[in-house]
């Protein structure tokens, strides 16, 4: 966990100070969300992971945000090490470049945490139709 030292202006007198701390998996969830803000991003995380958020997204009726990415959380610091799936066609260069400028402003602006590094990691390439396909063979085995 991250623990940062905070001075909350509030009172008259001065101000109150006091620690906060944030959770390795509040980063992990504005990571994740800055990551799904970048065109050409599919899905978070590889086939398992998705195929178990998918499930647990249709039990609880949310989307686990945090699917696909790990943080190292330091008192300061943090790393990121997430996992994507592109759309066919998108340029994978300026789409990771995109993300990690999002996942770094984001996490920055939020938690005051120094972004020191964003891991990414290509997991694969989805093609549009392809899912039409398996989601036609699921609905038939139900």
């Amino acid at each position: 966990m991250a623990t940062n030292e905070a001075t909350l202006a509030g009172n008259k007198e001065g101000a109150v100070k006091g620690k906060t701390t944030i959770a390795d998996s509040v980063v992990a969830s504005i990571a994740g969300i800055a990551a799904r803000e970048a065109s050409g991003v599919y899905s978070m995380g590889g086939g398992v992971s998705r195929t178990l958020g998918a499930v647990r997204g249709k039990m609880s009726g949310s989307d686990d945000s945090a699917r696909g990415v790990q943080v190292e959380v330091g008192e300061k610091q943090t790393a990121i090490d997430m996992g994507i799936v592109v759309e066919y066609g998108t340029p994978i260069t300026e789409t990771v470049g995109n993300i990690r400028s999002n996942v770094s402003e984001a996490v920055e602006s939020m938690t005051g945490l120094d972004v020191v590094e964003v891991n990414i990691g290509v997991l694969d390439v989805h093609v549009p139709g392809a899912d039409d396909e398996e989601d036609r063979e699921s609905s038939r085995v139900q």
